[in-house]
């Protein structure tokens, strides 16, 4: 009895202490859910309520205010407003479905007022795309930051109205491009966040791709095929190398960085979304851009100032390639950068090829033409100033030519006399590329140098186009691919050129003459030896008188060379036997030329004089010295 009493109390409902208790806790509860369903019901009620307020104020479909007007232009405050109304829309609408599933008549009229909004933010975003394409054009979005400095760097010219004038204008230029952007990237934000970002997108695209073609269309770039491209006269295709050179340029610093940066913006809050649209409105333009250079580099094509038109190609790429990998830098844009290297690639390929042919063309000259008075050869003018040309190449050249094996110095004859020196391993593959083209060019006018008849003429010939190559290195960049050591080499070899042309030239002068000019004779031998060196000068002063030397500094080192020797030891002999001939007479018949009248002979030597019939000619002697030679007993 005591334990069924006991279980009795303990379990009854009716025991105070435990039922009174349970059923206080129950009420309570029940209330408080009640009130908090209630309050959040009232809540939804008013945020739907608000929200409806401003939607419907600006659907264009029932009003006709709305119809007509821009909300973000009209009203920044309540633009803002409608945004938040948005947002809290979505908030709500979350909330109806956790709590009360998709039935709710509230949750149906939420979406209905969404789907108002999103129309509503459609136009919006289209209409600030629109009207602003001149200050969303990329060259403004992507030079606002460098207008801010450059407008900086002219704070000291304040009194220039013309510079304060032109800074306000730019700065109301750049307040109006960061208003549309800052509202665009407001009303992306809003309508990815309701789940509306595949037709922000759309609208995005379909405007930004529209500028970009447009802006690749006016810099000139059109899609050309390799057939068509081959086609084109060179002249042609030279101007859309230039074209394409300063397109590539403007489309780098302005166009493609401009839209990225405005991409990047818009869409900051998804990374996904900012790669969709930049690869969408970017990807065509800009491997259209990159795809020729690898067209003309395919060409077969050949003209001198190819080569110089592909290093200018293969140099803007190059110099870019790092803006080219920031702006391209998303997986779906890794198109652009394959095309972009495969260019690369194509031009180094063509660059080397030309080299090759110029190579070749001057191993293949086969003119036998002597050039008169052992002048410049024009294949030395012509080779040098194509190698001094692509000495301002060298940074890009050094890229190329890195790793292509040197030449085959078998192509040489052995014999030949500029045989290059034991291989330096160490020196850059430039330096080595560079050497062998002239040593290839040397070979050549040694070999044409043998088809002068005078052996003196030929030397001649041979120091004149070296002291040229070793000038055009002097004043080039070849000085510093090149080197001192090589120049020192070669001014070695044009000393021993003229230093083999003197005896040759001058020797019957000098043999006329005694050894020791000084030494007593006798008088019929003192008018033997004048009688010779008249004979010997005038000889050889006419035939060298059509000699040239173009360069001056060679020029005077050679008349320099032969008339201090020549008229020292003339000199010596004339003072010493100028008696011995006899009276003055006698001196007059046998002594042809004073000492000074050798020296003033001299100085007309080496420009290229012509003689023909009893007159001559010479663009470079002066009035004094032609009228001294109309003077001189010397003929024709």
């Amino acid at each position: 009895m005591p334990r069924k009493g006991m279980r009795s109390l303990c379990f009854s409902p009716r025991t105070p202490s435990f039922s009174t208790s349970r059923q206080s806790t129950t009420s309570e509860s029940t209330a408080s859910s009640t009130n908090r369903r209630r309050f959040s019901e009232s809540m939804i009620e008013q945020t739907i309520d608000a929200a409806a307020t401003i939607i419907m104020k600006w659907d264009a479909d029932t009003s006709a205010y709305a119809k007509v007007t821009s909300l973000f232009y009209e009203s920044k405050r309540e633009a803002l407003q409608f945004i938040r109304s948005v947002n809290e829309l979505q908030k709500t609408m979350h909330l109806l479905v956790s709590d009360q599933g998709s039935r709710s008549e509230k949750l149906v009229r939420a979406q209905i007022l969404m789907q108002t909004a999103m129309k509503r933010l459609q136009k919006e975003f289209y209409q600030i795309l629109s009207m602003n394409r001149a200050h969303l054009d990329p060259e403004s979005v992507s030079t606002r930051s460098s207008r801010t400095s450059a407008r900086s760097s002219t704070s000291d010219f304040d009194d220039d109205d013309e510079i304060r004038t032109a800074g306000d204008s730019i700065s109301e230029i750049e307040e109006v491009s960061s208003m549309a952007m800052s509202d665009l990237k407001l009303i992306a934000d809003c309508m990815i966040a309701s789940g509306y970002a595949k037709e922000c997108m759309h609208i995005y695209k379909i405007i930004r791709k529209s500028i970009i073609d447009e802006g690749i269309y006016k810099l000139g770039i059109e899609k050309l095929s390799s057939s068509q491209v081959n086609k084109m006269e060179w002249d042609v295709l030279d101007l859309k190398i230039k074209n394409w050179l300063e397109a590539e340029k403007i489309s780098m610093r302005t166009l493609f960085t401009g839209e990225r940066i405005l991409c990047d913006q818009v869409f900051s809050t998804s990374d996904l979304i900012k790669e969709s649209c930049f690869t969408e409105i970017s990807k065509e333009a800009a491997i259209l851009l990159f795809g020729f250079p690898e067209l003309v580099a395919k060409t077969k094509k050949y003209s001198p100032e190819k080569m110089f038109r592909v290093l200018d190609m293969y140099s803007a790429i190059s110099e870019d390639w790092k803006e080219i990998e920031t702006i391209f830098s998303f997986e779906s844009t890794s198109t652009v950068r394959l095309q972009a290297l495969d260019s690369l690639v194509r031009l180094s390929e063509s660059v080397r090829s030309l080299l090759m042919d110029f190579e070749s063309t001057i191993q293949k000259d086969s003119s036998k033409t002597m050039i008169p008075g052992g002048g410049l050869h024009p294949l030395t003018i012509s080779s040098m100033n194509y190698l001094t040309l692509l000495a301002d190449y060298s940074n890009i050249l050094t890229d190329i030519i890195s790793d292509w094996p040197p030449p085959a110095k078998s192509t040489l004859p052995a014999s030949f006399l500029f045989s290059p020196d034991s291989e330096d391993s160490t020196a850059p593959a430039i330096s080595v590329r560079f050497a062998w083209l002239i040593l290839v060019l040397l070979c050549k006018i040694d070999g044409k140098a043998k088809h002068y008849k005078d052996v003196s003429l030929s030397y001649l010939f041979l120091a004149n186009n070296l002291q040229h190559v070793i000038s055009k290195v002097r004043t080039s960049n070849l000085q510093y691919i090149l080197g001192e050591e090589w120049i020192t080499k070669h001014e070695a070899k044009v000393k021993q050129f003229t230093s083999n042309y003197e005896p040759l030239a001058w020797g019957e002068v000098f043999a006329s003459l005694p050894e020791n000019p000084t030494a007593p004779i006798t008088a019929g031998k003192a008018k033997d030896c004048f009688r010779k060196f008249n004979a010997g000068f005038e000889k050889a002063y006419w035939k060298q008188r059509s000699c040239i030397v173009p360069d001056s500094k060679l020029r005077e080192e050679i008349k320099v060379s032969i008339g201090t020797k020549l008229v020292t030891l003339y000199r010596d002999f004339y003072n010493t036997h100028i008696s011995t001939v006899g009276d003055e007479r006698s001196a007059r018949l046998f002594v042809r030329f004073s000492p000074e009248d050798i020296g003033n002979y001299f100085s007309d030597l080496f420009y290229g004089t012509v003689s023909s019939g009893s007159s001559s000619t010479s663009s470079s002697v002066s009035s004094h010295h032609r009228r001294q030679m109309l003077r001189s007993p010397l003929r024709v």
